[in-house]
């Protein structure tokens, strides 16, 4: 038999070969490399946008004579890690990348001090001046509860000791910005790191999108709205929540609900409870070896429950979850419309179902071609605040 990890990249492998065996043979531009299109060459020019080279220009990296590690450097010079890093003050915006031309960011990185929920991304594509991404930092990286936990997916990895990655492709035609908000009232500091490729972008190719949303408490007897609003054509490819229970008992019995194309009372896409939707099953409840059956992190390309904090008996008593589902294999497609629901539903006496008030935050993401609508107004610094 062969071991999971194994398996694992056998499954990355066949999908890379799929893809590589559907593109065209000629003109390859750089887009979407896998294991299968590795050794094939590509007129995609590589660039980075970092507090080392903010346009990202060819050939001016690491050329700061004025930033924020000067000190460090100061017997070394120009050159020797002078600007790694950039501080936000309160209330103010950073603009992290601006980048004019044709292409599309491949992976991001970033590391930040201060509280996460507190810093709000913003990306937009092709000079619109609503954005297409607006979330939480911490929430865009499935990290949502503010406390590192390990994930290892396809598409976000966040690593020791606090570094958020992710590796959504996003194509561009003109340009794309990406902004941070410092919506707290101390400095925020963020090391970080934005790659992309300046390449030719096929007509088909839509845009990436990332919504938040956050309840708390969720009102009795209705359905938590994931995404909702969406116009347009394009698919649905994940979903992260960061789910507290108020609660005691099983709190995931709960369907999601997929509304498409003209769907009113009832849905096209019904599932069977929530962690069947995170591709789970039994309360995620496995036996360990003192006996006692307990709910289990897991970490997989492209479903988890990787975080389970149970609370520590004194002031930190709730239990909070966070769970994710990437649809890259399974994209949900819309040509019209598309609204996405969850129920927060657990067990009361005499084996009957409890509708759940719980505090709930998710990021919904999905590709469509543009435009798209205008999201829905983030809720304030007190309503975002983890409590």
């Amino acid at each position: 038999m062969k071991r999971p990890l194994v398996k694992i990249l056998i499954l990355v492998a066949a999908t890379s070969l799929i893809v590589s065996a559907q593109e065209k043979p000629k003109g390859y531009n750089g887009l979407g490399l896998g294991l299968g299109s590795l050794s094939r060459l590509s007129k995609a020019q590589t660039r980075s946008v970092s507090p080392e080279n903010f346009s990202g220009e060819k050939g001016k990296a690491g050329m700061s004579i004025d930033g924020p590690a000067l000190n460090a450097a100061r017997d070394l010079g120009q050159g020797w890690k002078v600007s790694p890093y950039v501080r936000i003050k309160a209330k103010d915006t950073l603009v992290l990348a601006d980048v004019k031309g044709e292409g599309a960011i491949q992976q991001i990185w970033c590391t930040p001090s201060g509280i996460s929920r507190f810093a709000i991304l913003r990306i937009y594509w092709d000079g619109e001046t609503e954005p297409s991404v607006e979330c939480p930092l911490g929430d865009f990286f499935a990290s949502g509860w503010g406390q590192y936990a390990q994930l290892s997916s396809l598409a976000v990895c966040v690593n020791p000791g606090s570094a958020y990655n992710c590796y959504w492709e996003m194509p561009f035609r003109k340009g794309f910005k990406a902004t941070l908000e410092n919506i707290s009232d101390d400095v925020f500091t963020i090391y970080y790191q934005i790659n992309y490729t300046l390449t030719d972008v096929p007509a088909d190719a839509a845009y990436f999108h990332a919504q938040f949303r956050r309840v708390n408490p969720l009102p009795y007897k209705t359905d938590y709205t994931i995404l909702d609003g969406v116009k347009g054509w394009g698919h649905y490819v994940g979903t992260y929540m960061a789910w507290g229970v108020n609660n005691n008992g099983w709190w995931g019995e709960g369907e999601i609900k997929f509304f498409m194309d003209g769907d009113t009372k009832f849905p096209t896409i019904c599932g069977t409870g929530t962690e069947d939707y995170f591709c789970g099953s039994y309360d995620f409840d496995a036996k360990r070896a003192d006996g006692t059956v307990q709910y289990t992190e897991h970490t997989t390309p492209y479903t988890g429950l990787y975080q389970v904090i149970r609370g520590d008996g004194h002031y930190q008593v709730q239990q909070r979850f966070g769970l994710y589902r990437w649809h890259i294999m399974d994209p949900i497609r819309f040509e019209k419309d598309l609204k996405v629901t969850i129920q927060a539903l657990g067990w009361r006496n005499g084996g009957r179902y409890l509708p759940l008030q719980d505090d709930i935050a998710s990021v919904a993401y999905w590709y469509q071609a543009e435009p798209h609508a205008k999201f829905p107004k983030l809720p304030d610094k007190d309503s975002l605040e983890i409590i």
